[in-house]
């Protein structure tokens, strides 16, 4: 397929293009920070509205990674609005872009995140479960929304509903690694809430198959069969890292620090399970938390 990638940059753009390309793949990236430097890249400014249309009306699939970070430091006002602004814009330019081509793209694989079912407890979330509420909540909501003049255009739209990526040198999981590595880790609140989590690969893996799935759209929880408490999270990662994990952080602290986004990233309970994909046929390579952590630390030195 010849493919349009945005994001190809971020912590899941590389290592996702090129998988893509050993597998035969033709890739054109969107770029966004400078100018176009080879045949293979194209600029756009979502911002602005500014994407050549025959980036879209050249290519069989568009994969959408782009994105301003939700963890890259406190939500006031401006960092939400950029962060919204970011996916709505981006998303905005690509579906309308598809609308207008001809032909269109076959499909249309849009980042998304569990963030969209909110703060849920106990509760199984599906792909069947509706919206929860807060910021990230809103976000994914508006975010998916914006994808719809793809899908009255007739290409097959699919929103990949990632948790927490389990990579040891980019993401999350350095971060949250790092207290553990200097034996200050240790269960986040009362460690009974839940996390919902996918490995890169496993993650890399989905993309090849809803790619490839000619019935595949709407959206699909990317996220292991076996969630997690955050307390089991931190004696898997302690385990993994050979470190302590005793010193439980509590919840207000986080709150007090990091505010909002402390609160909604870090303290909300979302138990997620992929039914979707389940029932496709994906098998996982790491569906057990520690076997994924050990994965994602290989080739680094956790010790």
């Amino acid at each position: 397929m010849r493919i349009l990638i945005s994001g190809a940059g971020g912590m899941i753009g590389r290592a996702l293009t090129p998988v893509l390309t050993a597998d035969g793949h033709t890739l054109t990236r969107l770029v966004r920070a400078r100018a176009a430097r080879t045949p293979r890249e194209v600029r756009w400014d979502p911002g602005a509205g500014i994407m050549d249309p025959a980036a879209i009306r050249s290519c069989d699939a568009v994969i959408h990674l782009a994105g301003a970070s939700i963890a890259a430091g406190r939500w006031n006002a401006a960092r939400k609005a950029a962060i919204m602004e970011s996916r709505r814009a981006g998303t905005r330019l690509i579906a309308a872009a598809i609308a207008r081509a001809d032909p269109a793209p076959r499909v249309f694989l849009c980042s998304s995140a569990v963030g969209y079912y909110g703060d849920r407890g106990d509760d199984m979330l599906t792909e069947e479960s509706g919206p929860g509420t807060g910021f990230l909540a809103e976000v994914v909501r508006v975010w998916e929304a914006e994808a719809q003049a793809a899908v009255q255009a007739g290409t097959r739209v699919v929103h990949l509903r990632q948790g927490l990526v389990l990579a040891g040198h980019g993401g999350a999981l350095p971060l949250i690694a790092f207290p553990f590595r200097l034996g200050l880790g240790g269960p986040i609140g009362d460690g009974r809430h839940w996390l919902s989590w996918i490995g890169l690969r496993d993650l890399i893996r989905m993309v090849q198959h809803l790619l490839a799935r000619d019935d595949a759209r709407g959206p699909f929880n990317a996220v292991s069969p076996r969630p997690v408490t955050h307390g089991e999270f931190s004696r898997a990662l302690a385990r993994v890292l050979g470190r302590p994990g005793l010193l439980r952080v509590p919840g207000w602290l986080l709150r007090a620090i990091l505010g909002e986004m402390g609160h909604e990233l870090l303290l909300f309970s979302q138990r997620v399970v992929p039914t979707r994909l389940a029932a496709g046929g994906f098998t996982f390579d790491h569906p057990d938390i520690e076997g994924a952590l050990r994965h994602a630390f290989e080739g680094s030195t956790p010790a």
